[in-house]
Parts: C-alpha cells; sequence; structure tokens
C-alpha cells in the first residue's frame, strides 16, 4: 500500500493545531478551530450550505457500502423524527470475519507512535470539518435536533471533542519518553548501565456503542481516545442514528488508507431489530475497551458484565438546579426558560428539579412567593417558545415515542404549573413538536418524591417545594449521591448558601453552575475548558474529557538493554 498522506506532511499541516488543543487544555481559555456559524463554511474545499443539502440528499436511499471484510448483509430503517424515511442501508457484520480483520492493522498503528496517530486522527476530524453542513442534516434527522443545533453540536462541538481527546491522549503518551539512559553508580565497582525503550501499547479493539439524541458529540471522544492510542475501533451506532457515524467511519477509512495505514482500524456494524448485537459484542474477548451513552440500566449491565474491558459510561442523573435568591431575577427566569427548552429538554444536561423554598425568594424585584417563581418560569418558557417558528428552531423534534409517553404521563402527576403544548412545522408536518411541561410538586411528601427522584427524560421539570435552603441542599446531596447529576445549578446571593452548595458539588462529585443569567447556559459545555460529567458520581464513571478517559487505553511496556 502506497501512502499518499505521508507522515510528514500531515505533522506540517496539524502540528499547530495539535499543539493549539494541548494549550488550550492546559490554559482552559476558550479556544475553538471548528467554526459555529453556517456561512462560515463553503471555502478550502468545504462544502456550503446548498451543497451540504445536496450531499445529503444523495444519501437518502442509497447504500453506504464501506468495503468492510465479513458483511453478511445490510441493515436500515431509520426515520426522521421529522418524518421522513431515509432508506440508507448500512453493513452488517460477521463479527468473526471482522474482528481479527481489525486486529491485523493494530501492529503498523501502534508502531506509527503518539504523534503520527494524533495527526492522522486530527486529518480525518478536519474532513469532517469540510462537510459539516451534510453531517448537521444526517445528525437533524436522526436526533430530531433544529438545524442550527444539529449544525453546531452535532458539527463543530462534537469536532471540538474529538480533538480534545486527541490531545489528551497525545499528552498522556508522551508523557513518558521513548528511550532513557539508566545509570547506576556501585561505588567502586563500574556502575550499572541500561537502556531502555518504552512504548505506548493499545489494549486492543474499542468499542462505541452510540446514542440516539448525540450521536457524534458523543460519540467522537471515545472514538477519538481510543484511536489516538494506538486501538483500532469497532463503531455500533444507536439503530435510529447510524447515518452521522457511518459518515465518520468512512472518512476515517479513507484517511486511514491514504495515509497508509490499514482502513479496518475503524469499522461500523449495525443490527437487525431485537438483535441485541451491543451485548454479544461488549463481551467479547477481543473487545478490550467500550464507550457508551444511554439508559442506566445498560450502562449498568455494561459494568458488571464487560469485565475484560475497559468500559467508560455516561448513563442517566437527575440534574437540579436550587434557586434560593438572585440578584437579577429577570436574566434568571429567561436563563432557566432557554434550559428548559432546548432540544425538548433532550439533553444528559437539561435541568429537572427546580428546589424553591415554600417560603419564596429574594430578588432584586423583591420578595416572591414559591407560587410566583413557578408562574414566571412558566411565563417564560411560554414568552420564548410563543412563537411557533422560533419554539420549532428551539425545541427541534421529539426523538422517539419513549418521549412523548413520559411528557403526557408527567401532567398526571401533580398539580401543572405549565401545560405542554402541540406545535405544527411547517416544513416538515411529520415532526412531533412539544413544549415542556412543568410540574409542581412537594418535597415533602414521599408520593412527589417517587417522581422527583427519577430521571424523566424529555421536557419535563419538576418545581420542588421545600422548606427552606437548608433543606434544598440536603435534598441536592441526596440526589446527586444516590441519581447521579450531570449538571447542578444554583441561585443565590447568599454567601452561605452558595459555599454550602460548592461543598455538595465537591463531595458528591458534580459539575456546578451559578447564577447563570446570560448567554451561558446550565445544559452546555465547552470542549477544552469544561469537564462534561465527572466520572465521580452515579450519571457517569468518567468526564469528557480528563486524563482519566485517555490514559487507561493504552499501556506503556519497557524493554531493557545492557548499556
Amino acid at each position: 500500500m502506497t501512502a499518499e498522506l505521508t507522515a510528514h506532511e500531515l505533522i506540517a499541516k496539524h502540528r499547530p493545531t495539535l499543539d493549539q488543543a494541548l494549550e488550550a487544555i492546559r490554559t482552559r481559555a476558550y479556544w475553538s478551530p471548528h467554526p459555529e456559524h453556517p456561512k462560515a463554511y463553503g471555502e478550502h474545499g468545504s462544502l456550503d450550505a446548498a451543497a451540504g443539502k445536496a450531499a445529503f440528499d444523495a444519501l437518502l436511499g442509497t447504500r453506504v457500502d464501506l468495503g468492510q471484510p465479513g458483511t453478511d448483509d445490510w441493515t436500515g430503517g431509520e426515520v426522521s423524527p421529522y418524518g421522513i424515511e431515509l432508506g440508507v442501508t448500512y453493513p452488517h457484520a460477521d463479527v468473526d470475519t471482522l474482528l481479527p480483520a481489525m486486529r491485523a492493522g493494530q501492529r503498523a498503528w501502534r508502531d506509527a507512535g503518539a504523534e503520527a496517530r494524533a495527526v492522522v486522527c486530527l486529518e480525518i476530524l478536519k474532513r469532517i470539518s469540510d462537510r459539516t453542513h451534510e453531517f448537521a442534516h444526517a445528525v437533524m434527522h436522526t436526533s430530531g435536533q433544529a438545524f442550527m443545533m444539529a449544525f453546531q453540536a452535532g458539527g463543530p462541538h462534537a469536532q471540538d471533542r474529538g480533538l480534545e481527546a486527541v490531545a489528551y491522549a497525545y499528552a498522556e503518551q508522551v508523557r513518558t519518553p521513548g528511550t532513557a539512559e539508566w545509570t547506576k553508580p556501585q561505588g567502586k565497582r563500574d556502575p550499572l548501565a541500561l537502556t531502555k525503550t518504552f512504548t505506548a501499547v493499545p489494549r486492543g479493539i474499542a468499542l462505541v456503542i452510540g446514542c440516539n439524541t448525540f450521536p457524534t458529540w458523543n460519540g467522537y471522544p471515545g472514538l477519538f481516545a481510543s484511536l489516538a492510542t494506538g486501538n483500532a475501533v469497532l463503531v455500533k451506532p444507536h439503530p435510529r442514528a447510524v447515518l452521522p457515524l457511518a459518515l465518520t467511519v468512512q472518512v476515517a477509512r479513507q484517511v486511514l488508507t491514504e495515509a497508509g495505514f490499514d482502513p479496518n482500524l475503524v469499522a461500523l456494524t449495525t443490527e437487525h431489530p431485537g438483535e441485541g448485537i451491543a451485548k454479544t459484542l461488549a463481551t467479547r474477548p477481543e473487545i478490550r475497551i467500550i464507550d457508551y451513552t444511554g439508559s442506566t440500566a445498560f450502562g449498568d449491565w455494561l459494568e458488571a458484565n464487560a469485565r475484560q474491558a475497559q468500559v467508560y459510561t455516561e448513563k442517566a442523573g437527575v440534574n437540579t438546579v436550587l434557586v434560593e435568591s438572585t440578584g437579577d431575577y429577570k436574566g434568571m427566569l429567561s436563563n432557566l426558560a432557554f434550559s428548559l427548552s432546548l432540544y425538548s429538554g433532550q439533553m444528559c444536561t437539561t435541568p429537572q428539579n427546580l428546589l424553591i423554598p415554600r417560603d419564596g425568594i429574594r430578588t432584586d424585584e423583591g420578595p416572591k412567593t414559591y407560587d410566583e417563581v413557578v408562574a414566571d418560569i412558566a411565563r417564560a418558557v411560554d414568552g420564548l417558545l410563543g412563537d411557533d417558528a422560533r419554539a420549532n428552531a428551539l425545541l427541534g423534534a421529539i426523538v422517539n415515542p419513549d418521549v412523548k409517553a413520559r411528557l403526557e404521563a408527567a401532567a398526571g402527576l401533580g398539580e401543572v404549573a405549565l401545560a405542554s403544548r402541540e406545535i405544527a412545522n411547517p416544513e416538515f408536518p411529520g415532526a412531533v413538536v412539544r413544549t415542556p411541561v412543568i410540574v409542581k410538586l412537594d418535597g415533602a411528601k414521599p408520593d412527589d418524591e417517587a417522581a422527583y427522584m427519577s430521571e424523566c427524560f424529555g421536557p419535563v421539570s419538576f418545581a420542588v417545594a421545600v422548606d427552606s435552603a437548608a433543606d434544598a441542599v440536603d435534598l441536592l446531596r441526596r440526589t446527586v449521591r444516590d441519581k447521579g447529576a450531570m449538571t447542578v445549578g444554583a441561585y443565590t446571593v447568599d454567601a452561605d448558601v452558595e459555599r454550602a452548595v460548592e461543598e455538595v458539588c465537591l463531595e458528591e462529585a458534580a459539575q456546578l453552575s451559578l447564577n447563570l443569567v446570560g448567554g451561558v447556559y446550565v445544559n452546555q459545555t465547552a470542549a477544552f475548558s469544561d469537564f462534561h460529567g465527572s466520572g465521580g458520581n452515579p450519571a457517569a464513571n468518567a468526564a469528557l474529557c480528563d486524563g482519566a478517559f485517555v490514559a487507561n487505553r493504552f499501556r506503556v511496556i519497557e524493554v531493557r538493554r545492557e548499556a
């Protein structure tokens, strides 16, 4: 195989970006090489809006043939939450053939070294970035995200997370030098002298189990962390969100081939309805790393049963916002309304429980009772989504029938402060679009506790009345400890309350946002600066992205020789 892309060319092209990423994770300052605005694309080989839409449309009804060994059938059946049948089919693998083929190229990939692997990964990301408009439509029509969110979260933000993982992987691998001359004095005798080499070696084949809601954003960190540390990667997408990850695998295989490596270092497999191939793959001895985003039940199963693998999970949690007082009442309401509405609450970071003292809160507009606060939050959401065009742009579509069923059932759990309503989408009449529901619950009633202490994924929030700020802090602690949380928010002008909330989050390992009233929201995180999850509470056993997320994907093997 003749390489079309030499290591020297790729290093010259991508080393400056890698260095900037390394500096960004060191300083935690804002940085991104991937433009967020759609109009930034269309030059230097990237697809503009029209070309990206045309590329997506051309995929509909086609077969994505990746040229993989072991393909024994073709599967498909994705239906967009916007009502479009995609009609795309993908390879279904005979894993007894595919897995050995994936292992065959690992030696050359290992021997290439950390820098070469990193720049190959950056070339993959660059080519994905050039097709951001195409990927945006693929994400939109598999996840139900509105276009702009699919463009940003499924495109540049996902690419940032992939690059972040490459940077961490590179930093951890080069922490140990490649060679060392070791000399130990022996007094009057000749010193002991050894030459030592240290090689980062992969664990084996990594399995990425994709999710329905954020296939690229949640999939790229594990994919690129494993690939950059020398492992082959098998991608098993969610059956309703195959296309974005299939395109990713297609790009990766093209780049690997052009760089002189075995394309089977990255492969895709899909499943027949009801096949449950993820369980079968997860316990195969060849699978040594697993990345998973999804339900707690299956995440717990993976952690208990995939004992041969390093398992990284992001599961469910009960995200909480404590509302004790605020110096910007209107800003708080606006910020909360957006956070509760974005993508119909179908984010693992969306707030669910709003803990509000039953005696009310202090604000810059004077005291507000519990009922007033809840009513004002409801009005803020209603006002934000009052225009149907704006509502469609924020809400997207309900991703699956289970979310719709939970939304409808939530109204029966307590007093409804804000009823959900149906919104028509003129462009996509088949889309299921619903505004959020807000339900009042009492933190002192055991019957209500069953509701607010369980994750209700989707556009459902509970305004939980508590006796005091201290009770709110205690409930926050219990929630994070018992159920986990990807995010915690708090509004307070009281230094003691702020310290108490911060201490809970430090002790229970939850990421905290305080007094957000502007254009940053509790359910958004920025690559290179914010940690997504902590790995320290039941919601997730890993954080995106830190050293721990990458360091155990490889081991360092030493060879000693007499000098």
